[in-house]
Protein backbone atom coordinates (compact mmCIF):
# COMPACT_ATOMS: atom_id res chain seq x y z
CA UNK A 1 0.00 0.00 0.00
CA UNK A 2 1.20 3.22 -0.55
CA UNK A 3 0.49 6.52 1.04
CA UNK A 4 0.11 10.06 -0.23
CA UNK A 5 1.04 9.65 -3.92
CA UNK A 6 0.64 8.43 -7.26
CA UNK A 7 1.26 5.28 -8.86
CA UNK A 8 0.84 3.05 -12.06
CA UNK A 9 2.22 0.12 -13.29
CA UNK A 10 0.94 -0.98 -16.87
CA UNK A 11 1.74 -3.80 -19.28
CA UNK A 12 1.30 -4.56 -22.60
CA UNK A 13 -0.72 -6.86 -24.42
CA UNK A 14 -2.69 -7.77 -27.63
CA UNK A 15 -5.47 -10.11 -28.11
CA UNK A 16 -5.45 -12.81 -30.51
CA UNK A 17 -6.76 -16.39 -30.17
CA UNK A 18 -4.85 -19.71 -30.48
CA UNK A 19 -5.58 -23.39 -31.34
CA UNK A 20 -7.55 -23.88 -27.97
CA UNK A 21 -9.61 -20.40 -28.82
CA UNK A 22 -8.03 -18.84 -25.51
CA UNK A 23 -7.01 -15.00 -26.17
CA UNK A 24 -3.41 -14.31 -26.18
CA UNK A 25 -3.46 -11.01 -24.97
CA UNK A 26 -0.62 -9.11 -26.73
CA UNK A 27 -1.61 -5.91 -28.09
CA UNK A 28 -0.55 -2.41 -27.02
CA UNK A 29 -3.85 -2.17 -24.36
CA UNK A 30 -2.25 -0.69 -21.10
CA UNK A 31 -3.85 -2.15 -17.80
CA UNK A 32 -3.20 -1.42 -14.16
CA UNK A 33 -3.93 -5.04 -13.53
CA UNK A 34 -5.07 -7.29 -10.89
CA UNK A 35 -4.22 -6.10 -7.16
CA UNK A 36 -5.51 -5.74 -3.46
CA UNK A 37 -7.53 -2.42 -4.00
CA UNK A 38 -8.89 -2.52 -0.57
CA UNK A 39 -8.18 -4.55 2.83
CA UNK A 40 -10.10 -4.56 5.53
CA UNK A 41 -9.81 -5.23 9.36
CA UNK A 42 -12.12 -5.59 12.07
CA UNK A 43 -11.88 -3.48 15.21
CA UNK A 44 -13.56 -4.43 18.89
CA UNK A 45 -16.65 -3.18 19.20
CA UNK A 46 -16.17 -0.81 21.50
CA UNK A 47 -13.50 1.09 19.40
CA UNK A 48 -13.21 4.90 18.56
CA UNK A 49 -13.38 5.01 14.58
CA UNK A 50 -13.01 8.61 14.83
CA UNK A 51 -10.13 8.55 16.81
CA UNK A 52 -8.36 5.29 14.20
CA UNK A 53 -9.12 8.00 11.07
CA UNK A 54 -7.30 11.03 13.24
CA UNK A 55 -4.40 8.72 13.56
CA UNK A 56 -3.98 8.06 9.72
CA UNK A 57 -4.76 11.42 8.71
CA UNK A 58 -2.44 12.95 11.34
CA UNK A 59 0.45 10.60 12.04
CA UNK A 60 0.97 9.29 8.43
CA UNK A 61 -0.54 11.96 6.41
CA UNK A 62 -3.18 9.83 4.45
CA UNK A 63 -6.17 11.20 3.49
CA UNK A 64 -9.55 10.09 5.22
CA UNK A 65 -12.29 9.42 2.37
CA UNK A 66 -15.07 8.22 4.94
CA UNK A 67 -16.04 8.07 8.56
CA UNK A 68 -19.12 7.01 10.25
CA UNK A 69 -19.54 5.83 13.66
CA UNK A 70 -19.10 1.72 12.75
CA UNK A 71 -16.28 2.35 9.92
CA UNK A 72 -13.95 4.64 7.95
CA UNK A 73 -11.97 4.15 4.85
CA UNK A 74 -8.29 5.55 4.52
CA UNK A 75 -6.71 6.19 1.29
CA UNK A 76 -3.08 4.22 0.30
CA UNK A 77 -2.89 5.35 -2.58
CA UNK A 78 -5.34 6.38 -5.96
CA UNK A 79 -5.95 2.51 -6.34
CA UNK A 80 -6.22 0.95 -2.66
CA UNK A 81 -7.65 1.85 0.24
CA UNK A 82 -7.87 0.57 3.69
CA UNK A 83 -10.93 -0.01 6.11
CA UNK A 84 -11.46 -0.37 9.64
CA UNK A 85 -14.69 -1.73 10.66
CA UNK A 86 -16.18 -2.61 13.92
CA UNK A 87 -16.70 -6.14 14.40
CA UNK A 88 -20.57 -7.09 14.15
CA UNK A 89 -20.92 -9.78 16.22
CA UNK A 90 -18.16 -10.56 18.51
CA UNK A 91 -17.68 -8.59 21.88
CA UNK A 92 -14.85 -10.32 23.00
CA UNK A 93 -12.19 -8.96 20.70
CA UNK A 94 -10.04 -6.38 21.96
CA UNK A 95 -6.84 -4.39 21.22
CA UNK A 96 -4.51 -7.10 20.14
CA UNK A 97 -6.66 -8.83 18.09
CA UNK A 98 -4.16 -8.22 15.11
CA UNK A 99 -0.88 -8.95 16.81
CA UNK A 100 0.76 -11.96 18.28
CA UNK A 101 3.64 -10.60 20.59
CA UNK A 102 6.30 -12.83 22.24
CA UNK A 103 9.17 -12.29 23.90
CA UNK A 104 12.70 -12.87 22.59
CA UNK A 105 15.08 -11.53 24.21
CA UNK A 106 17.72 -13.15 22.16
CA UNK A 107 16.82 -11.18 19.18
CA UNK A 108 16.82 -8.10 20.87
CA UNK A 109 20.31 -6.09 21.90
CA UNK A 110 21.49 -5.19 25.44
CA UNK A 111 21.70 -1.35 24.53
CA UNK A 112 18.68 -0.80 22.87
CA UNK A 113 15.28 -0.46 24.18
CA UNK A 114 13.60 -3.72 24.57
CA UNK A 115 10.79 -4.66 22.45
CA UNK A 116 8.51 -7.61 21.95
CA UNK A 117 8.23 -9.28 18.45
CA UNK A 118 5.00 -9.66 16.45
CA UNK A 119 3.94 -12.44 14.62
CA UNK A 120 0.77 -11.15 13.48
CA UNK A 121 0.39 -9.25 10.31
CA UNK A 122 1.91 -6.07 9.02
CA UNK A 123 1.33 -3.20 6.41
CA UNK A 124 3.76 -1.74 4.43
CA UNK A 125 3.53 2.05 2.84
CA UNK A 126 5.02 4.74 1.27
CA UNK A 127 5.23 8.34 2.63
CA UNK A 128 7.16 11.32 1.12
CA UNK A 129 8.54 12.85 4.34
CA UNK A 130 10.01 9.90 6.35
CA UNK A 131 11.88 12.05 8.91
CA UNK A 132 8.61 14.15 9.49
CA UNK A 133 6.17 11.09 10.26
CA UNK A 134 8.98 9.58 12.66
CA UNK A 135 8.59 12.51 14.87
CA UNK A 136 4.47 12.57 14.91
CA UNK A 137 5.51 8.85 15.96
CA UNK A 138 7.63 9.25 18.35
CA UNK A 139 6.42 12.72 19.77
CA UNK A 140 3.27 10.15 20.23
CA UNK A 141 5.66 7.55 21.52
CA UNK A 142 4.34 4.85 19.08
CA UNK A 143 7.80 4.25 17.30
CA UNK A 144 8.31 -0.09 17.21
CA UNK A 145 11.12 -1.91 16.57
CA UNK A 146 10.38 -6.02 15.51
CA UNK A 147 13.05 -7.58 17.05
CA UNK A 148 12.21 -10.16 14.35
CA UNK A 149 13.70 -8.76 11.21
CA UNK A 150 17.16 -7.43 10.66
CA UNK A 151 16.35 -3.49 10.16
CA UNK A 152 15.94 -2.03 13.33
CA UNK A 153 15.50 1.49 13.46
CA UNK A 154 15.56 3.22 16.93
CA UNK A 155 16.43 6.40 15.96
CA UNK A 156 15.69 9.19 13.39
CA UNK A 157 19.33 8.48 11.69
CA UNK A 158 18.71 4.87 11.52
CA UNK A 159 15.13 5.64 10.11
CA UNK A 160 16.89 7.64 7.15
CA UNK A 161 19.86 5.32 6.97
CA UNK A 162 17.61 2.09 6.57
CA UNK A 163 14.21 3.88 4.38
CA UNK A 164 11.69 3.07 7.20
CA UNK A 165 10.54 2.60 10.54
CA UNK A 166 7.57 0.67 12.65
CA UNK A 167 4.61 1.57 14.79
CA UNK A 168 2.30 -0.50 16.30
CA UNK A 169 -0.05 1.27 18.21
CA UNK A 170 -3.00 3.19 17.03
CA UNK A 171 -4.23 5.75 19.08
CA UNK A 172 -6.20 8.97 19.04
CA UNK A 173 -3.46 12.06 18.63
CA UNK A 174 -6.42 14.02 20.05
CA UNK A 175 -7.21 12.12 22.89
CA UNK A 176 -3.78 10.58 23.48
CA UNK A 177 -4.84 9.73 27.45
CA UNK A 178 -7.65 7.12 26.37
CA UNK A 179 -4.59 4.67 25.32
CA UNK A 180 -4.25 2.16 22.59
CA UNK A 181 -7.67 1.87 20.33
CA UNK A 182 -5.87 -1.12 17.92
CA UNK A 183 -2.38 -2.75 17.44
CA UNK A 184 -1.39 -3.00 13.92
CA UNK A 185 2.06 -3.28 12.51
CA UNK A 186 2.84 -0.65 10.16
CA UNK A 187 6.08 -0.53 8.45
CA UNK A 188 6.18 2.77 7.35
CA UNK A 189 8.39 3.29 4.18
CA UNK A 190 10.36 6.61 2.46
CA UNK A 191 9.69 6.94 -1.24
CA UNK A 192 13.68 8.77 -1.31
CA UNK A 193 16.68 6.70 0.01
CA UNK A 194 19.47 9.01 2.23
CA UNK A 195 21.13 10.03 -1.24
CA UNK A 196 17.72 11.26 -2.91
CA UNK A 197 17.48 8.12 -4.82
CA UNK A 198 14.07 6.05 -5.15
CA UNK A 199 13.68 3.56 -2.75
CA UNK A 200 14.61 -0.09 -4.12
CA UNK A 201 11.50 -1.68 -3.69
CA UNK A 202 9.54 1.26 -4.13
CA UNK A 203 6.52 0.76 -6.81
CA UNK A 204 6.82 4.33 -8.76
CA UNK A 205 8.56 4.46 -12.04
CA UNK A 206 9.25 8.22 -11.21
CA UNK A 207 9.55 10.06 -7.85
CA UNK A 208 6.37 11.58 -6.98
CA UNK A 209 5.72 15.52 -6.18
CA UNK A 210 7.03 16.58 -2.63
CA UNK A 211 9.22 13.73 -1.89
CA UNK A 212 11.73 14.64 0.71
CA UNK A 213 14.42 12.99 2.53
Amino acid sequence: MTSNSSSSSSSSSSSSSNDDGIDDRTDNTETLGDGIHDIMFYTPTNANIEGIARFYDFVLDTPVLMVNESQCVISMGPYQTLTFRRHPNDTSYDTNMHVEMRDEPKNNPEDKKYYPSNYGPHISLYVKDIRKTFQRAEDLGITYVNPRFKRRAYTETEVVKDCMFRCLDIIDPENISDGIILRLEHEVRSVLKEDGGIYKSCPFDEIPEGCVI
